[in-house]
């Protein structure tokens, strides 16, 4: 029985494109206007409790400890293994916000292995 390489359909580059937009978007909206913006930030610092503060307090935390990177890279090695859209899906979003967040080596890691998953062969259905 012969295995077909992994592919997408048109349908799931086009969910792809639109997840990885969404995704990349508003890590940038978080970085520059949450994490970077010196009035946000002090603001913050100073207690104020919005949905803006607890994002950058989250995001903030998970930067610092390389959540990001490390949870697309497990994904991307995951997705190499067994190649899924959601495992792609899931390791884009994870990468997008690490390479936007200050996580950019192991991001960048994980997104090579998201590539190579395109050289596996799909999983058989039974």
């Amino acid at each position: 029985m012969k295995k077909t390489p992994f592919r997408l359909t048109p349908y799931q580059v086009q969910w792809l494109l639109v997840v990885g937009f969404l995704t990349v978007g508003y890590a940038i909206y978080v970085r520059y206007m949450a994490i970077e913006l010196s009035s946000t930030s002090l603001a913050c610092d100073a207690g104020l409790q919005t949905l803006l503060c607890r994002s950058r307090a989250l995001a903030t935390s998970l930067f610092r400890n390389s959540v990001f990177g490390i949870t697309a890279v497990v994904i991307a090695v995951l997705h190499l293994i067994r190649p899924s859209i959601v495992l792609l899906t899931l390791g884009l979003v994870a990468a997008g916000f690490g390479i936007v967040l200050y996580n950019v080596v192991l991001s960048g890691l994980a997104i090579g292995v998201l590539i190579l998953g395109f050289a596996r062969p799909a999983p058989a259905t039974a």
